[in-house]
Parts: structure tokens; C-alpha cells; sequence
């Protein structure tokens, strides 16, 4: 190769080194997004409530969780209470999800896991009558 030629290559290449080391739009991790429902239980309903939790909604869950539509989820009652009056609530279940584009596809997402587990439409249990919502929260990680 002649020198007019290297030069004529490096000439070209140039551009594209440096391009390739210039930082651009620095890469951002999607941040988690924790969806989370606050439950009261009507009285009398407190062992068919989880019964209904541990039978249909876990089921759900694993099945939605196993479809990508969340990473985690955790179900809480309340054991100690202390100071201010006590919880509003009798189940609070917090969703772990990967972004805030996940948050948009969750409720479809469980939606379609149950039809998934439940195809004849009627045929999914439902707790409608056993519990009241309280609040839905969204909730971000602190950083």
C-alpha cells in the first residue's frame, strides 16, 4: 500500500474512531417501579379472603410473573401496631416491576394471565365480595 493510500484510509477511519469515543446519551438502567394495593377485608370474610389469596390470586400471580409482567411480588397483613391509630387496611400487596413501561402493560398483563388459567369466560373466581380497596399506591425506590 502506498503512503498517499494509508493516509487516504486513515483519512477515512479517522471519523469513525472518534465517533466510537466520543460519549453520547449515557445509558440509564430502567428504574424498578413497585405497584401497590391496599386491601380491607369485610367482616366475616377474613379465612375466604385467603383462601381466595392463596388458591386464585397466588396462581395468577406466578402465572403473570412467569409472563414477564412483574419480577416479584410480596403480600402483607399487618402483625404489630403501634403510636398512630392503627392500619386502614388488612392486605397490602406490593409489585415489584422492571420499569415504568412495564407499569403500563401490568394490569393487562394480569388480565390476560387469568384468562390464561381461567378460558371459559365466568369461570375465574372473584373476591369482589369478600374485600373493598382501600388505595393504590405507586411507589419508586429512594436514591
Amino acid at each position: 500500500m502506498s503512503p498517499r493510500s494509508a493516509l487516504r484510509s486513515l483519512a477515512l477511519l479517522l471519523p469513525l474512531a472518534t465517533a466510537a469515543s466520543t460519549p453520547g446519551t449515557p445509558q440509564v438502567a430502567p428504574e424498578p417501579v413497585y405497584m401497590v394495593y391496599y386491601w380491607k377485608v369485610r367482616p366475616g370474610q377474613e379465612a375466604a379472603y385467603a383462601a381466595y389469596v392463596r388458591d386464585v390470586a397466588e396462581k395468577i400471580d406466578a402465572e403473570a410473573q412467569k409472563a414477564g409482567v412483574f419480577e416479584t411480588v410480596t403480600t402483607f397483613t399487618p402483625a404489630i401496631q403501634t403510636g398512630a391509630a392503627s392500619a386502614d387496611w388488612t392486605y397490602m400487596r406490593v409489585f415489584k416491576l422492571s420499569s415504568w413501561a412495564a407499569l403500563d402493560a401490568f394490569s393487562a398483563g394480569l388480565d390476560a394471565a387469568g384468562r390464561r388459567l381461567y378460558p371459559t369466560p365466568g369461570s375465574q373466581p372473584s373476591s369482589a365480595g369478600m374485600r373493598d380497596m382501600v388505595r393504590q399506591e405507586i411507589w419508586r425506590e429512594f436514591r
